[in-house]
């Protein structure tokens, strides 16, 4: 089902104002952007089942000590993420989807992980599964990620959140990876709204059950997109909604805090922040919102 014309209208006028107030303010968007990265990897490598919590991912980007001994894949598969979510946001304005691109950021997230698969596709006999889901066999994924690509760049009249996230839906259904296909794929997320003048999303790991799971199960079973357009516009709002009041120069306050000053039931609050209908996003968990905003 795709994203009704006033859901639209309210993020067109979202991204305008993003694109409006960001000029001059280059700085502020690369600090935004950095402080994401790890955030960006606990989640991505969370939905993967990676042991690591946000503060130990975070102390691996610093090169800092951890107080227990974790896994040398985990700690590759932080490092490298972080490294892959840096070269797309960097590059997105200069390459375009491809294979070729998708192959190198593999490449980069399995580097000193697992070197016999790193930067290719599954080959000869070389099947996956995901759940019940058993991907199409190695010798279509090339023909496959081919239409998926094309699909992508010829449907001009889906909005941008839908396209992406019907492309998200039959990358992660081919699977084309050995092993990485979850974070390449919300990696190439980002690159697709990076290069359409939007700011990059996270789905987050507490989302999983709820709606990124059932996603895939619904367009397993049905064909069905509309549970994954929903969770890619809402995170497209979220993303937008943190960068607006950023860029406005509001106080940021957590929403329980807002709630109290201005008298409002907290519960509600947050159940509108989930819904998008109120500008507040996520930090480190945490529900967020500008102190001056007006609801």
């Amino acid at each position: 089902m795709p994203t009704r014309s006033s859901l639209k209208k309210k993020i067109i006028s979202l991204q305008a104002d993003f694109q409006h107030l960001r000029a001059g303010k280059d700085s502020l968007l690369a600090m935004i952007d950095e402080a994401e990265i790890s955030e960006a990897v606990y989640n991505s490598n969370a939905i993967e089942n990676s042991t690591l919590t946000l503060q130990e991912t975070e102390k691996i980007l610093l090169e800092l000590e951890l107080s227990r001994n974790v896994s040398l894949r985990e700690v590759y598969e932080a490092k490298n993420l972080a490294r892959v979510i840096e070269y797309i946001r960097n590059k997105a304005q200069s390459e375009r989807m491809g294979m070729a691109l998708m192959l190198l950021l593999h490449k980069m997230l399995m580097t000193n992980i697992d070197e016999s698969i790193a930067g290719r596709f599954r080959g000869p006999n070389e099947f996956v599964r995901i759940g019940t889901h058993i991907a199409p066999a190695p010798e279509h994924v090339e023909r496959l990620i081919e239409l998926a690509i094309e699909n992508y760049f010829i449907d001009n009249k889906s909005f941008l959140t839908d396209k992406v996230a019907r492309f998200h839906l039959e990358f992660e259904r081919i699977h084309p990876f050995n092993d990485g296909n979850g974070r390449i794929g919300r990696i190439l997320n980002n690159f697709l709204f990076i290069c359409s003048g939007f700011p990059p999303i996270t789905i987050f790991n507490k989302d999983k059950y709820k709606s990124y799971y059932p996603a895939f199960q619904g367009y397993e079973r049905s064909g069905k997109t509309s549970i994954m357009e929903k969770t890619i516009v809402l995170q497209a709002q979220e993303s937008l909604h943190k960068r607006i009041t950023y860029l406005k120069g509001d106080e940021i306050i957590p929403v329980a805090e807002y709630a109290r000053q201005n008298n409002l039931n907290l519960s509600s609050l947050l159940n509108s922040a989930r819904r998008q209908t109120i500008p507040a996003f996520r930090e480190r968990g945490k529900w967020k919102i500008g102190s001056s905003c007006k609801l």
